[in-house]
């Protein structure tokens, strides 16, 4: 088995359980959690473990529902209990973290840039509760508080990759110009982004990368806008980096015959004109925090930065159309970044 296909087997593990409705124990209640009582070993205690997802995004077909997939296979395995909370607007953050925190809930995690401020905050006034978050680092709050670990990816990797696919591609059909559609201007969205953009020109060299933000994670219509402009001007590969949002971009982009890109889960499901998706290991990284906080070595103070190197991130599937060729290129560049040969990958796009 190919790197490649090993990093998607256990990144797409989480998204095809999710798209196939896999039985779990976990409950759906009518104000907007989701939870699980679960037993450990006669006498031993139950951790509580507390999912605060972005806005209205736990159905997002990846990011966020990647994350309630890594808690509840810690539910699964683990024995903890857990509790998801949606919440309808960024002020809703706060408080939710608040009303776990004075539930007794032992770690609580954030997912998205979004929450930065808020995880920030509720750590400093409960320093005796374990937090996390998905795509902050640590070190960039506020007040750095020592119980918050940070779960970074490095999203350049995979962002190069699905980039160097796309410029193939583009090549071979005759087009020179791909593009990306981001939701909100954030450094995990950008990262993704300019990595997209330096493995694309790497493969191509010449050819056009642009770019446009729908400033929303969740309005499908937004993203499809800005994917129908950029198709119009040229783009023949749309890859999205919005969330929710982003269907609406793969959803212009099977309207208009071009390929489009999935991001952080597998989304090949959604038809054949998904050239690949660039996975995210959200699940795994909520999976693993939980069980370094049952085991003893969680590390407060400090971020969890996966790559290639450690299956953090990988390529989903790759669309059977695709000559092996290509995809033979794209398994070496990938064994090259993972190795160290290909390095200092852009991670902004200044």
């Amino acid at each position: 088995m190919t790197r490649r296909l090993l990093i998607t087997a256990v990144l797409t593990a989480a998204a095809v359980c999710l798209v196939a409705g896999c039985g779990s124990s976990t409950g759906e209640s009518a104000g907007g959690t989701t939870s699980t009582t679960a037993t450990t070993t006669q006498g031993a205690k139950t951790l509580k473990v507390g999912l605060i997802t972005d806005i209205g995004q736990l159905n997002d077909h990846g990011f966020n529902q990647l994350a309630y997939e890594g808690l509840q296979r810690a539910e699964r395995r683990l024995g903890v209990h857990g509790r998801v909370v949606e919440s309808k607007s960024a002020a809703d953050y706060i408080p939710n973290m608040t009303t776990l925190a004075r539930e007794g809930y032992d770690l609580i995690i954030g997912v998205g840039f979004a929450q930065g401020d808020a995880i920030d905050a509720a750590a400093t006034r409960f320093p005796k509760t374990h937090f996390a978050i998905v795509d902050v680092d640590q070190s960039s709050l506020k007040h750095k508080p020592a119980n918050v670990e940070g779960l970074l990816f490095r999203e350049q990797e995979v962002g190069y990759l699905a980039g160097y696919l796309a410029a193939l591609e583009a090549k071979r059909k005759g087009v020179d110009e791909i593009s990306a559609v981001g939701g909100m201007k954030e450094p995990p969205v950008d990262r993704y982004i300019a990595g997209y953009r330096a493995g694309a020109e790497a493969a191509v060299p010449g050819i056009k990368v642009t770019y446009g933000y729908s400033q929303d994670w969740v309005d499908q219509a937004k993203c499809k806008e800005v994917a129908l402009n950029q198709i119009a001007a040229g783009s023949g590969v749309v890859f999205q980096v919005a969330g929710g949002c982003g269907l609406g971009a793969l959803g212009a982009a099977k309207e208009r015959g071009v390929w489009g890109i999935g991001v952080d889960a597998d989304q090949s499901f959604l038809g054949p004109f998904v050239l690949t998706s660039a996975l995210k290991g959200v699940d795994q990284a909520v999976f693993l925090t939980v069980k370094s906080l049952q085991n003893g070595t969680f590390k407060g103070g400090t971020n969890a930065d996966l790559g290639l190197d450690q299956a953090g991130v990988g390529l989903g599937t790759i669309s059977s159309q695709v000559p092996k060729a290509e995809v033979a290129k794209v398994d070496k560049v990938e064994r090259e970044i993972a190795s160290g040969q290909i390095e200092n990958i852009p991670t902004s796009l200044g």
